[in-house]
């Protein structure tokens, strides 16, 4: 079973984030700036949060933005999206979420870790993936928080789109601050108080342009491509 992508050129592309203190949801809503500039539907979407109020309290975790729509593992709920719906209903994927010990955080996880139906249908299979990230330092996971993350999709056969160097931001050398060929980052700081910058913010927002212009490209040319069951070119 192929992914889905929805007719016409114009592309889909769901940005689905998990966002403890703000940071990745900053960047989340820059991409969204990318992927409309580049002529694509944007939709936001957030990953539900497993801890407890009394937790997030006691982390002084704000509230979470209560007009993005959550994901949801039931199907339940007002202003959700289901795992299926967010995933295989669009032409591509914009992933984000805060390192935790180098790797994505137990609330993303869970999520990949649902999706073992769609893995059995071949649901999400050449469907183009990116990611952004947050870490609290620059030796904090900028990178592998993103190769951690790469199995999962290898597992559901998704394309992962890096956006390499193709934004000359990523060099810039007189100001500190996150991102690499793997996609966007931000530093937080130790207690969070550092915020996505300018710089940042930028990069994210060429990274929602350069993945929605391959996610694009890609469905135009699968559009071109006959049916299988038609019979190949004569020679």
């Amino acid at each position: 079973m192929a992914s889905k992508a929805v007719s016409g050129n114009k592309a889909r592309i769901n940005i689905i984030y998990y966002s403890m203190y703000g940071h990745v949801a900053t960047l989340a809503k820059s991409i969204l700036k990318g992927v409309e500039a580049a002529g694509a539907e944007a939709r936001l979407i957030q990953v539900p949060e497993t801890l407890s109020k009394e937790v997030l309290t006691k982390m002084h975790a704000p509230e979470k933005d209560k007009n993005i729509p959550t994901l949801s593992f039931a199907g339940e709920g007002e202003n959700t999206v289901t795992i299926e719906d967010a995933l295989v209903n669009c032409d591509g994927i914009v992933f984000g979420f805060p390192t935790r010990f180098g790797g994505m955080p137990a609330q993303v996880k869970a999520v990949w870790d649902a999706t073992g139906g769609l893995w059995m249908k071949g649901a999400l299979i050449g469907k183009p993936i990116s990611v952004f990230f947050s870490t609290g330092t620059q030796g904090g996971g900028q990178e592998t928080t993103v190769l951690t993350s790469l199995t999962n999709f290898i597992h559901h056969g998704m394309l992962f789109v890096p956006i390499g160097y193709s934004s000359p931001l990523l060099g810039n050398m007189d100001e500190i601050h996150g991102g690499s060929a793997y996609g966007i980052g931000t530093f937080a700081g130790h207690d969070g108080s550092r915020k996505p910058s300018d710089l940042e913010l930028k990069i994210a927002e060429h990274q929602g342009s350069h993945f929605t212009q391959v996610a694009t490209a890609l469905k135009i040319g699968r559009a071109a491509m006959p049916p299988k069951e038609a019979d190949p070119p004569k020679a």
